[in-house]
């Protein structure tokens, strides 16, 4: 059963790493404005706009000034999520 939750906890921690890459690539993709056509960037917007505007409905306060900050709160809420599943791990 542990060797179970091990590679639930390994998978998840996998798939939080890889989605915080692409928050900070579609962060950095928003100041040089690629082409919206080419299918990469739609794939990355797709992945990233629906947290994005849940984030700006719940806490308008992210959009300071015209800088979103929205994924800088979901990159710091996934990391805190991994660090507890991490740490629940690891005191099994």
């Amino acid at each position: 059963m542990n060797a179970l939750i091990y590679s639930i906890v390994q998978l998840l921690h996998t798939v939080i790493n890889l989605y915080i890459w692409i928050v900070i690539i579609a962060a950095l993709l928003s100041f040089v404005r690629p082409d919206p056509h080419n299918p990469i960037v739609q794939i990355i917007y797709r992945l990233t706009e629906p947290i994005y505007n849940f984030i700006r409905s719940k806490m308008p306060f992210v959009v300071l000034s015209g800088i979103d900050l929205s994924p800088l709160v979901i990159i710091l809420g996934l990391q805190f999520i991994d660090t507890l599943m991490m740490r629940a791990l690891m005191s099994m």
